[in-house]
């Protein structure tokens, strides 16, 4: 039964056709993120950037020298699409996304995580073989063919995207459509759309409707009768998204990997004519089985964990952020805040500085410190470790608030507690975030 199931083979035109998609996006990702400025905002104008803790040791990479890190980043890509040392070039990107990724999170995106992870097992896969300069090159590496487990892990992936994205929308700020409405808001300007978007019904249907399609889209295209207009569904879906909410590659990426769902026969049609059709009965075996097979289960149960262990931390994940990211919690609340740093020397004297963060952080930089516990946390250390380079000993305190889905703005960090001295542990709730009042206020208008 497992081997029918992953590795009896099957025609794998859908695989080339997406290497060559895939390969385009990830170009237009690397090239379009120095075009659009996203490089410049983010990684060389800032001082420092805010990492993921424990990855600190990534910021000698941040200035100019990121430039030149994407540029690469855009010939793996071009590599990618055109099958040219392919598995080097795919590789390659991997490393170099990732480090782009754990290096700031000013910038965070659902989306850049699940690219991570889609390069990851496309690293795996035999995209190669056919309509490649590598194939070209080495006509032996040549196969019409491809286990059934190379669709089934894109599928099974993006199905717990799609399904934790669903969950993660089943709570009352989404069900009241009124985060959807905020959102809106922020569209009215939008030219022809921009008063539709106001509409309650449009709210209503924005609402629903992204909870049904996440919950219902991979089963729909899996089942043959409802194939077809899943995929006008998720035309519309995923082109409204790219166009209201400006999303990057990731809407073109899940209408590429559609193209999986699809009978072999109709994509060879489609897009490879002249490609043989397979349509034989064969089944492979990787060399080492079992160590496969264990880092793939490995790999998905912790994509099963990762989104729930936000219930293992106290109060509400949308006020601590605890456990938010890598959970496909997408687009879920609006939230801003105010932060004020306070820093008190630690002598004689106690002299006491206000600090102006517009001295040391962007926009985008003082939006994430004034809203993250964790970025506070870092900006704390940042300043403890500046004064104590100048031979101070110093303690930090922080006034801030907050405000959830308009909700009325609330203390969000105990101004008693001394960040200069709180060691950071990403297992457990932080207890200098004041408990939230969530369930208590109300929203109101802007």
């Amino acid at each position: 039964m497992l081997n029918k199931l992953l590795f009896k083979h099957i025609d794998n035109s859908a695989l080339i056709v997406f290497r060559i998609i895939f390969g385009f996006l990830i170009t237009a990702e690397a090239f379009g993120a120095i075009a659009t400025g996203w490089v410049r905002n983010v990684m060389v104008e800032p001082k420092f950037t805010f990492n993921f803790i424990g990855f600190e040791f990534l910021q000698p990479l941040v200035g100019n020298y990121m430039y030149l890190h994407f540029v690469i980043m855009g010939v793996f890509g071009i590599c990618v699409m055109l099958g040219y040392k392919y598995r080097f070039a795919i590789i390659g990107y991997t490393l170099f996304w990732a480090t782009a990724y754990f290096l700031q999170k000013s910038a965070y995106n659902n989306h850049y995580y699940l690219l991570i992870i889609l390069c990851a097992i496309m690293a795996l896969l035999p995209a190669n073989k056919y309509l490649s300069v590598d194939a070209k090159n080495d006509p032996s590496i040549v196969e019409h063919s491809m286990p059934k487990w190379c669709s089934g892990i894109l599928i099974l992936q993006m199905f717990i995207v799609y399904t934790y994205g669903a969950i993660a929308k089943l709570y009352p700020d989404w069900i009241s459509t009124s985060v959807m409405k905020i959102f809106m808001q922020a569209k009215k300007h939008y030219f022809l759309v921009g008063d539709i978007l106001q509409e309650q019904r449009m709210h209503y249907l924005l609402s629903y409707g992204g909870i049904l399609f996440d919950g219902l889209v991979i089963p729909l295209l899996l089942f043959k009768p409802t194939r077809k207009w899943a995929f006008l569904a998720s035309i519309f879906f995923h082109m409204f998204n790219s166009a209201v909410f400006q999303v990057g590659i990731f809407p073109y990426m899940s209408l590429g990997l559609t193209i999986f769902f699809f009978e072999p026969k109709t994509i060879r049609n489609i897009f490879l004519k002249h490609k043989p059709l397979f349509d034989g009965i064969h089944y492979s075996e990787p060399k080492y089985k079992v160590l496969f097979l264990s880092i793939l289960s490995i790999h998905f149960i912790i994509q099963l964990a990762l989104p729930l262990r936000h219930h293992f931390f106290k109060d509400n994940v949308l006020w601590t952020e605890e456990a938010h990211r890598l959970s496909w919690r997408m687009m879920l609340r609006s939230k801003i805040g105010t932060a004020s740093f306070r820093v008190v020397t630690k002598d004689s004297i106690r002299a006491t500085k206000v600090v102006n963060l517009n001295n040391y952080l962007t926009t985008k930089q003082k939006r994430l410190v004034t809203t993250h516990p964790d970025a506070i946390w870092q900006f704390a250390q940042i300043l403890k470790k500046e004064y104590n380079s100048k031979g101070q000993e110093v303690e930090i305190y922080v006034q801030s608030s907050i405000r959830v889905n308009r909700r009325p703005y609330s203390l969000y960090i105990d101004p008693n507690v001394d960040l200069a001295k709180i060691e950071w542990n990403a297992f457990r709730h932080s207890n200098w975030i004041l408990p939230s009042k969530l369930d208590e206020l109300q929203i109101t208008n802007p």
